[in-house]
């Protein structure tokens, strides 16, 4: 049996339906929603998930930096006697620009332990397609900076396969899309994707700022600015570990699109 928090998320809800297909049991845990409903910021609620688990995926909330201890998480999982834990890190962690507290956490507990590293979502398209759907618009900062944004369901299948095979123990993979690209070049794609020119305006720093604000903690914010921004050569390069993991290529952001394209629509 496997343990997956955030289980209603974008990495989530693929990897339940990855690891339902490979026979695994599947215990889906989140604040909200189905499943059992756990507050990760009070440990003791994931208790009666943990019963029989031989592993945890461990997924945690922007706002869990501002209200949460993963050190409490991970000992509550290690007093119910579960081996193994593959958590979902950050890339900003490899490049010094997020704390490495909740990786710390995970490779401090004297479990075996996997750690995966992401760079920006594709999902995080999502976030532009009210203004597409509605208008046809879509703004964003830093227009021309490309990433190699990956495919929340690469992360799921890289992160089945940490959590069912024990050879993965150990490891910290950077997960990657297969190719940069820009927002001005998303907002291309997903123009070809519903048949229709969509107009592309760029926000200032401020302005994103201002925005991300509602949603996340100033400092993952400003941190986030920074790699969208500023990116280091690292940041902006391919990484091979989503092919070296699932023996394929990493997903396209094309390939996301045309699965999320009624959201555009």
């Amino acid at each position: 049996m496997i343990v997956i928090t955030g289980a209603t998320g974008n990495v989530g809800r693929p990897l339940i339906q990855s690891l339902i297909a490979a026979g695994e049991d599947v215990v889906p845990v989140s604040r909200r929603g189905e499943g059992h409903q756990v507050d990760l910021t009070k440990p003791e609620t994931l208790k009666p998930a943990l019963d029989g688990a031989k592993a945890v995926f461990l997924l945690t909330s922007a706002d869990f930096l501002a209200g949460g201890n993963l050190h409490d998480v991970v000992d509550v999982i290690k007093a119910a006697g579960v081996p193994r834990v593959v958590l979902l890190s950050s890339q900003g962690v490899g490049s010094k620009r997020h704390p490495s507290i909740h990786e710390d956490a995970v490779t401090g507990s004297g479990l075996d332990w996997t750690i995966l590293r992401p760079g920006n979502f594709d999902s995080n398209a999502f976030q532009w397609a009210d203004s597409i759907r509605t208008q046809r618009t879509m703004a964003a900062p830093f227009a021309d900076v490309a990433l190699p944004a990956v495919d929340p369901a690469d992360i799921a299948d890289v992160a089945a396969a940490a959590l069912r095979d024990p050879s993965h123990a150990g490891a910290i993979y950077t997960l990657t899309g297969p190719a940069a690209i820009s927002p001005r070049q998303q907002a291309e794609v997903i123009a070809q994707a519903v048949g229709e020119p969509v107009q592309f305006t760029e926000l200032s720093r401020d302005q994103a700022r201002t925005g991300m604000l509602t949603f996340m903690p100033e400092p993952v914010v400003e941190a986030t600015l920074d790699v969208l921004g500023t990116p280091t050569a690292v940041e902006q390069a391919v990484n091979p570990d989503v092919p070296k993991v699932l023996g394929r290529p990493a997903s396209t952001f094309a390939d996301w699109v045309s699965r999320n394209v009624q959201a555009f629509r």
